[in-house]
């Protein structure tokens, strides 16, 4: 198939199972460690591990909603994204591997915490950064922070590749 040569296959085939498997690693360790709401401070005032069960999106978006549309919502939008990413990916070219990682990075994200949701109906979080227990960044995982680091590359890429010569001609 053209739209996917060797170097994206391999990009996918190694990038996503590397991030769902550690990813859902790291959750089981935690949940055969754990207790639901248990922390274990690692540096004083500052990063702990702590078993949050996270219901909703990123910083407990939409934690509230009712389960009737917040279930269907949290499968189905990974699932979409899944096959967003792929049309995206069949578009790059071979000048865009970086893309392609983070691109693959996202989709790993995402399936790690597709199987958390379809498996438990939560995400496991567990990484815990605060200062001084003043300030406290919502707890995440390996799975969001995949994400985070996929969009941000693709949202600093953005701003850095050429535009293409407009057409002097057209209006």
């Amino acid at each position: 198939m053209k739209s996917f040569p060797r170097w994206k296959v391999m990009t996918i085939a190694i990038t996503v199972p590397l991030v769902v498997v550690f990813d859902q690693w790291t959750k089981q360790l935690i949940l055969n460690r754990f207790q639901w709401g248990q922390s274990l401070p690692i540096i004083d005032s500052f990063f702990a591990l702590t078993y949050v069960r996270n219901m909703g999106a990123a910083f407990g978006i939409l934690h509230n909603a009712p389960s009737y549309f917040r279930e269907p919502f949290f499968i189905l939008i990974p699932i979409l994204a899944m096959v967003i990413i792929t049309a995206v990916l069949a578009k790059l070219n071979s000048t865009q591997k970086l893309t392609g990682v983070a691109l693959s990075l996202v989709m790993g994200g995402a399936i790690g915490n597709l199987i958390d949701r379809v498996r438990f109906g939560y995400v496991v979080d567990f990484l815990d950064f605060h200062w001084k227990e003043v300030y406290h960044w919502p707890a995440f995982n390996i799975a969001d922070s995949c994400i985070v680091v996929g969009v941000c590359y693709l949202f600093i890429h953005s701003f850095f590749q050429e535009n293409p010569p407009k057409n002097e001609h057209s209006s």
